[in-house]
């Protein structure tokens, strides 16, 4: 059995525990598009191809075909343009007992949200065991609906909803420590223990206290913290020759409760991580490069505060019926539906170097009836497209390089709670460039 090096073994922590950074990254609702600088290259596919120690974060089978290595990477994240704009004429607030949570906006007029630079952090260590056996732990985050529009930009300085400046942060940090283990020379299973932490704040969403459980716990722009552990497996192997099928399953990862929001989450302030599972193939073509495909499914209707819609508070003003206010145990939400993501990669090798391109197509998770709440969290995005290229740096470290285009995508919807009179469009479009290095032992 092979023995874990003390030095390596701390260093290895120290660094994971300097890289739990906050994170604000939504792509793919608020899943990232991929995790590794060589995954991000790809599109984020990589199920059936692992290339780094970063690689449990999609199938930890993988990590038993990495060899022991270190990886660092820090992205540069700019989901830039995240706006609204409100079309039609309001009605004006409706007579109670009808919500009445018409957007303090100009007509025609698009406001856009402050905050649009953000740096992500990861890590990886894989350790290998023996021949055929690895423990690794890799560090990443998901995370995003980070928004936030001043109340200044609005009509009379009163903000988005009425009740100043309007936003939300969400970000997430997941130590994920991994086993995997081969069966001959060709397939692997692997899995995975999820530390998961993430951290939560709201403000100005006031004016829904009246439709709220517990008003003293809606919004107030105060941090909110809760933790949680799930599990993820995964299986890698070559099915033909040249042919590599690879599948992972994440659990839903139960999270405790953001205490502070118990009036604004379902379930009194629940917000857990949905569950994901992922299946992909990669062809090996020889001299010509690879090619690397994806299927991801991102679970969102597992989390009752991310997909129950905001039409349940007719029923809690109209009902009235508790249990669908914001807080109740079917309390009103972002009404996200489940996403499905197709992940396209191609990897060259090139005097020396190796090249990367990828395109990814997802499912849009917010309904064109559900745009009033999701102003604050316009997750809207559904195409990358992606470049990358690792270049080694003498014989056991190698730079890894990644950029991510995400071009502008929208939603127009009515305001449910406006008689249908107005519309409101979200948009945003996303840009990303990731480097990285590794150090293989």
């Amino acid at each position: 059995m092979y023995a874990l090096n003390k030095s390596k073994l701390i260093s290895a922590l120290v660094v994971a525990g300097v890289f739990v950074a906050p994170v604000a990254h939504a792509t793919n609702g608020y899943f990232s598009h991929g995790y590794s600088t060589k995954e991000k290259g790809l599109a984020g596919a990589g199920v059936a191809y692992s290339q780094d120690s970063l690689a449990a974060a999609t199938n930890p089978a993988g990590m038993a075909f990495v060899g022991e290595r270190m990886d660092i990477g820090l992205a540069i994240f700019s989901p830039s343009d995240r706006s609204y704009t409100l079309t039609g004429i309001p009605v004006g607030p409706a007579p109670p007992p009808t919500p009445s949570t018409n957007v303090n906006a100009i007509p025609g007029q698009t406001y856009t949200s402050d905050n649009d630079i953000f740096l992500i952090p990861q890590f990886g260590y894989n350790w290998q065991m023996d021949s055929d056996s690895t423990v690794g732990i890799s560090v990443y985050g998901n995370g995003g609906m980070n928004t936030e529009y001043p109340a200044s930009s609005t009509p009379d300085g009163a903000g988005t909803y009425s009740a100043g400046t309007a936003g939300v942060n969400l970000e997430q940090v997941f130590f994920n420590i991994s086993f995997a283990k081969k069966s001959g020379d060709n397939h692997a299973v692997g899995s995975s223990l999820i530390l998961a932490g993430q951290r939560f704040s709201a403000q100005g969403l006031e004016s829904f206290g009246g439709f709220s459980l517990d008003a003293s716990n809606l919004a107030g722009n105060r941090h909110s913290t809760s933790l949680g552990i799930g599990f993820k497996l995964g299986y890698q192997g070559e099915v033909i020759d040249d042919l590599t099928f690879g599948v992972s399953y994440q659990s839903k990862i139960g999270m405790s409760e953001f205490d502070e929001y118990k009036g604004l989450f379902a379930e009194g302030g629940s917000f857990d991580i949905p569950s994901t599972y992922t299946l992909g193939l990669a062809y090996d073509l020889g001299a010509s490069g690879k090619l690397i495909f994806d299927v991801q499914r991102i679970n969102y209707s597992d989390v009752d505060s991310i997909a129950n819609p905001i039409q349940n508070l007719f029923a809690c003003a109209l009902g009235p019926d508790p249990t669908q206010c914001l807080g109740g145990s079917n309390g009103a939400g972002f009404g996200w539906e489940d996403m499905t993501i197709v992940k396209l990669g191609y990897e060259y090798e090139l005097a020396g170097n190796t090249y990367r391109v990828g395109y990814s197509k997802g499912d849009m998770p917010i309904p064109e009836s559900q745009t009033l709440f999701n102003i604050i969290a316009p997750a809207v995005m559904e195409e990358h497209f992606t470049f990358g290229m690792t270049m080694p740096v003498g014989k056991d470290q190698e730079f890894n390089l990644a950029v991510m285009i995400a071009p502008n995508a929208s939603i127009k919807g009515a305001n449910p709670f406006d008689f249908g009179s107005t519309d409101i469009e979200l948009e945003m479009e996303q840009k990303e460039i990731q480097v990285g290095w590794a150090w293989k032992y």
